[in-house]
C-alpha cells in the first residue's frame, strides 16, 4: 500500500526546476514573439508596407512643388526704324493726301540674368487607371505583408508550443523513470532481506540488481532528456541556454476539431490571394501606359530679367494654368509587350493558387485524420494504464504471498513502465496533432 501511494505521489507532482516562478504555455508564446527576430523582420516589413500604401494613397491628390529658375545669356541685339513723313490713309483705304511726322524707332535688348521662382501645383484627372491600381496594388502589398507576419508568428507559435511539449514529456518520462526506479529499489530491500534469511536465493538479488541499474541508467537519461528539452525551450524564448526555468506540465484543453475546417483562414491561401491580386493589377497599370494622361496645372510665381533700352521686359507676377495632356503614339511593341507579359503572369499567379489550395486543403484532411487516430491511440493507452496498473498490483500480492516467481514480478513491473511512457507518449503526440489540426486551418496566431 505504502509502495502504491508513492509511485501515486511521483506521477502526479508536477516536475519542478530551480526557477521561482512556472512559465506557462501562453507566457512562453509571449516571450517568443517578442525575442523572435523573424517575427521582428516581419513587423518591420509590415510597417513599409503601410508606409508605401499611403504613398500610393497621396497620388490621388494634389501636389506642390515650389519652382526656381536661373537663366544667362550674353545675346544682345537692336532693331532700328528711319523716321520721316508717312501717308495718310482713310477709312475706305485710299490715301488721303495729307502725311504724318514718324520720328523712327531705335529699339536695343540684352538678355543677362533672368531669373524666376513660384508655387507649382499639379492635379490628375485622367490617369487610363493607373494611380488606382498603384494603389489597390499597395493595399494588397500591405494586406501581403500582414500575411506573411501571421504566417512568421504561427510558426513561432507552433515551435515553441512544441519545445513545450516536448519539456512536459520529458518531465512525465523522468517521472516514470523515479516510479520505477522506485520499485525496483523496494524490490531489491526486499529480496535481500530475504536472502538473508535464506528464503531467496543469489541469483534473484542479480536478477533484481541488472534490472535496477538498467533503471538508474533510464532514470538518467531521461534526466537528460529533461536538460535539453529545457534548453530548447530557452532558445525559444529567448533565455539563456543555461538558465533553469521551471515549466506549468498543463496542456491546452483538446478538442477533436477545431472551431473551423476552411482553409480560407490560412495566411498562406491569403498570400496567395494578394499575390494573385497583385499580377491581375500589373495587368491594368501595363494597360494604362497605352492611354492618354490627363492633368492640370497651375503655376503662380515672379519672373524678371531681359533689358530692353534699359528697362525690364520681366518684372512681375504671374499666374499660368492649363491642361496636359499626354497620348502615346507609337513605342515600337515594347507597351504590347508589357501588358501580354503582365497577363501570362496573371494566368500562372491563378494557376498556383489553384494548386496550393488543393495542397492545403490536403494537408487540413490529414491533419484531422491524424487527430482521429491519436486520440483512439491515447484512449487505447490509457486502458492499457489502467490493465496495467490492476496487473502490478496483484502481482505484488502474489510475489508477497509466494504465489508467483520474481520473473514474472518483474515482467509485471516492466509493462507497468511501458504502458505508462506509451501513455505519456499518446497524450503529447495527441496536443501535437491537434496542434498541427489548428495551423492547418489558420488558427494559430
Amino acid at each position: 500500500m505504502k509502495r502504491s501511494v508513492y509511485i501515486g505521489l511521483l506521477l502526479f507532482t508536477p516536475f519542478i526546476g530551480t526557477a521561482q516562478t512556472a512559465l506557462t504555455l501562453d507566457e512562453c508564446i509571449g516571450l517568443a514573439k517578442k525575442h523572435n527576430k523573424k517575427v521582428v523582420a516581419a513587423e518591420h516589413g509590415l510597417q513599409a508596407a503601410r508606409y508605401d500604401m499611403r504613398s500610393a494613397r497621396a497620388n490621388f491628390y494634389p501636389s506642390f512643388s515650389a519652382t526656381a529658375t536661373g537663366l544667362y545669356s550674353d545675346a544682345d541685339g537692336g532693331l532700328g526704324i528711319e523716321g520721316g513723313m508717312l501717308p495718310v490713309v482713310g477709312a475706305d483705304g485710299v490715301p488721303t493726301g495729307a502725311g504724318a511726322y514718324f520720328p523712327g524707332l531705335d529699339i536695343g535688348y540684352k538678355i543677362g540674368w533672368v531669373y524666376g521662382a513660384g508655387i507649382k501645383v499639379e492635379q490628375p484627372l485622367f490617369t487610363g487607371g493607373k494611380i488606382t491600381a498603384g494603389y489597390r496594388m499597395a493595399k494588397a502589398g500591405q494586406e501581403l505583408a500582414f500575411q506573411n507576419k501571421r504566417l512568421t508568428e504561427s510558426e513561432v507559435v507552433v515551435e515553441t508550443a512544441q519545445a513545450y511539449a516536448a519539456a512536459v514529456r520529458a518531465g512525465e518520462l523522468r517521472q516514470v523513470a523515479e516510479a520505477y526506479h522506485s520499485l525496483l529499489t523496494e524490490l531489491m530491500r526486499s529480496v535481500e532481506q530475504a536472502r538473508e534469511q535464506g528464503m531467496a536465493p543469489q541469483n534473484d538479488v542479480l536478477t533484481v540488481r541488472v534490472k535496477l541499474n538498467d533503471s538508474e541508467l533510464a532514470l538518467r537519461r531521461a534526466e537528460n532528456g529533461m536538460r535539453l528539452a529545457t534548453m530548447n525551450l530557452c532558445r525559444c524564448i529567448g533565455r539563456p541556454l543555461t538558465d533553469s526555468i521551471r515549466i506549468d506540465p498543463q496542456l491546452p484543453e483538446i478538442d477533436n476539431r477545431p472551431d473551423s475546417d476552411d482553409i480560407s483562414e490560412r495566411p498562406e491561401h491569403r498570400m496567395l490571394e494578394q499575390k494573385t491580386r497583385l499580377a491581375r493589377d500589373r495587368v491594368k497599370m501595363a494597360q494604362a501606359e497605352r492611354l492618354p494622361q490627363i492633368g492640370l496645372a497651375g503655376q503662380y510665381g515672379y519672373l524678371n530679367g531681359a533689358d530692353v533700352n534699359g528697362k525690364k521686359l520681366f518684372d512681375d507676377r504671374m499666374f499660368l494654368v492649363g491642361i496636359q495632356i499626354s497620348v502615346p503614339i507609337f513605342h515600337f511593341s515594347q507597351r504590347t509587350n508589357k501588358v501580354r507579359a503582365a497577363k501570362a503572369s496573371y494566368a500562372q499567379a491563378v494557376a498556383e493558387q489553384e494548386d496550393t489550395d488543393g495542397l492545403l486543403a490536403l494537408e487540413q484532411a490529414q491533419a484531422a485524420n491524424d487527430l482521429d487516430e491519436a486520440t483512439l491511440e491515447l484512449r487505447l493507452a490509457e486502458a492499457t494504464v489502467a490493465a496495467a496498473d490492476e496487473n502490478l498490483r496483484a502481482s505484488e500480492a502474489r510475489y508477497e504471498v509466494g504465489l508467483e516467481p520474481l520473473s514474472d514480478h518483474l515482467e509485471a513491473q516492466a509493462m507497468w513502465q511501458q504502458a505508462q511512457q506509451t501513455r505519456v507518449a499518446a497524450r503529447i503526440d495527441r496536443y501535437l496533432r491537434w496542434l498541427s489540426l489548428r495551423k492547418a486551418c489558420g488558427l494559430v496566431d
